[in-house]
């Protein structure tokens, strides 16, 4: 990220937001932006987001297609995703077909 970047961190409990909040300004970030939501349904605009991390929580979505197409829909066309997860052979080519369909 250069110098006018910007983080957005989601959670959906309030506990986990202040808790982050807390963190950064106690680091000194002013670049970072936390905000309440879900994987469903992601509280970013459409197609402004140029990489995504997210770390072992698709696992615990229902409907993982969902947020498949939440990702797909959030990024910028040369956008980003790492993933570390909980996985199986399933959601691999279910990715694959999200992906597909995005472009």
């Amino acid at each position: 990220m250069g110098p006018a970047g910007k983080v957005i961190g989601v959670d959906m409990t309030p506990a986990m937001l202040e808790r982050a909040r807390a963190n950064a300004a106690r680091a000194g970030f002013t670049n970072l932006e936390f905000r309440e939501g879900r994987l469903e349904n992601l509280p970013v605009a459409s197609g402004t987001i140029d990489a995504i991390t997210s770390n072992c929580v698709i696992n615990l979505v229902p409907d993982k297609a969902v947020v498949f197409k939440e990702i797909a829909r959030i990024l910028k066309s040369s956008g980003r995703i790492v993933i570390s997860d909980i996985v199986d052979a399933g959601i691999l080519s279910l990715l694959g077909n999200v992906v597909a369909r995005s472009t």
